[in-house]
């Protein structure tokens, strides 16, 4: 344990552990909710990290990647090299060795883990209810009106969601029913529902409008 603890606090290993321990303190953090896994996402992005090919996921897993690899990598050549007597100048030279050689590795390592990491975990932005703007949907209710009404829309990936729909006022024949294909054709964030008008694939679209303000 001795000889563990003297390799991690001592040249080369001792620059990758401080940067460990900032590490897991910052990974501390995010599991406490004080910080943000993807906090520097941004600047990364402007630093080009992606061109490196480091690029696809939080630069924060991206960067503890790098350290811990280079930790371990460092470690595993700084323990036979305390055991091998060498001392002064020769012992500094081989040192400086494992350090570029835990850089490499780490580099090399990280990078081929971040495409693997990528391909299962796709940085890609979150589904949104304005996606669904344009959309068709089939109505759930009896009626839609411009107070109540629900409808049943597929999303792009597959999936259906039961959605809140309302009708500018209109004439029975254009009014929507049970089963009725609807046009969601705009959302109202502040009462997060669709404004829906008949649809047709062979005519025009009745009905479209919005409530005068008031």
């Amino acid at each position: 344990m001795n000889e563990f603890l003297s390799a991690v606090v001592v040249f080369p290993a001792a620059l990758f552990s401080a940067a460990l321990v900032v590490v897991v303190a910052f990974w501390l953090l995010v599991l406490f909710g004080a910080a943000g896994h993807d906090m520097f996402d941004s600047d990364a992005e402007a630093a080009g990290a992606g061109s490196a090919g480091l690029g696809g996921v939080p630069i924060t897993v991206t960067v503890s990647l790098l350290v811990a690899i280079a930790w371990f990598t460092s470690l595993a050549g700084s323990l036979p090299l305390r055991r091998s007597g060498l001392t002064g100048a020769p012992y500094a030279a081989v040192a400086c060795a494992v350090l570029l050689t835990a850089g490499l590795v780490s580099w090399t390592a990280t990078k081929r883990l971040v495409r693997v990491l990528a391909k299962l975990l796709p940085d890609e932005p979150g589904p949104s209810r304005h996606d669904f703007v344009g959309q068709t949907c089939t109505i759930r209710t009896g009626r839609v009106d411009g107070r109540f009404g629900q409808a049943e829309v597929t999303a792009r990936d597959g999936s259906t969601a039961v959605v809140q729909v309302r009708q500018m006022d209109h004439e029975d024949e254009t009014a929507l029913a049970l089963g009725a294909t609807g046009l969601l054709y705009a959302y109202d964030e502040d009462g997060e529902f669709f404004w829906v008008a008949p649809f047709s694939p062979y005519g025009e679209l009745p009905g479209i409008g919005r409530p005068a303000a008031a």
